[in-house]
């Protein structure tokens, strides 16, 4: 799938493309919320995606996907600072244009090689949407479907053996990576360890209830409690205020 606002740009890429056996074009769109539903109702394995769009850019497109089977996104753009940026960020390959023959052909090889691999892709698009300015955004999922979560929706992170739960008002989405390694890339001071196997976002903090002179018991937003250990409660009282 192709989005760009310039028709001349999807046409280059659209001819570029048809020479592709291996390519199947299965739609275009030309702005940030037309891509959206595209992509929903079309479900390409791989979306070039311009960053620079009215209403809203690629960034934006990126940090709105969730759902089944999101896409393999290559980002298309004028600007190599910007495809620089999207890049090193965690894109699977940028293309300036004009778009050339032999550079869109490696960009397809390096992004068949994604195809398959949702966790993968989703930890790709996750890198890519916290490269801009604006909300951040950590991919979690149920059953084999990835979505990408606001910062501020997610109330608590708790570990179960090899498993990390990522916690919501409503529902819980399995990370892909481990407590230890996601705790660095999380807001601070907002996000703070409780205990051992928790991490919770203080802004979804309602109580913190003293069971004995050495357990305490955080409840949050969405009535769930979380243990706070010993070591950590005194630390955790005074960035509340209790």
């Amino acid at each position: 799938m192709i989005v760009d606002d310039e028709p001349v740009a999807r046409q280059v890429l659209r001819e570029e493309l048809a020479a592709m056996p291996a390519i199947e074009l299965v739609g275009e769109a030309n702005d940030g919320p037309e891509a959206l539903r595209k992509i929903v109702s079309l479900q390409p394995d791989l979306v070039f995606l311009d960053l620079q769009m009215p209403e809203f850019d690629g960034f934006e497109v990126v940090r709105q996907l969730s759902g089944t089977r999101m896409p393999v996104v290559v980002i298309v753009t004028a600007f190599e600072e910007h495809a620089i940026q999207a890049f090193e960020a965690g894109a699977v390959d940028y293309l300036l244009k004009p778009v050339r023959s032999e550079r869109l052909g490696k960009a397809v090889d390096r992004a068949s090689q994604l195809l398959g691999k949702p966790r993968e892709i989703a930890r790709s698009l996750e890198r890519i949407a916290s490269a801009a300015p604006g909300p951040r955004k950590l991919a979690g999922r149920i059953g084999r479907d990835y979505y990408l979560l606001d910062y501020d929706e997610i109330l608590a992170l708790q570990a179960e053996r090899e498993l990390v739960w990522i916690v919501t008002a409503k529902r819980r989405y399995l990370a892909s990576q481990s407590l230890r390694t996601l705790e660095p890339t999380l807001p601070s001071p907002a996000f703070q360890r409780v205990h051992r196997n928790t991490i919770v976002n203080t802004a979804h903090v309602r109580q913190m209830t003293a069971l004995t002179s050495h357990r305490w018991m955080l409840t949050l937003s969405n009535r769930q409690e979380f243990a706070v250990s010993k070591r950590l409660a005194h630390s955790i009282r005074g960035l509340l205020r209790l």
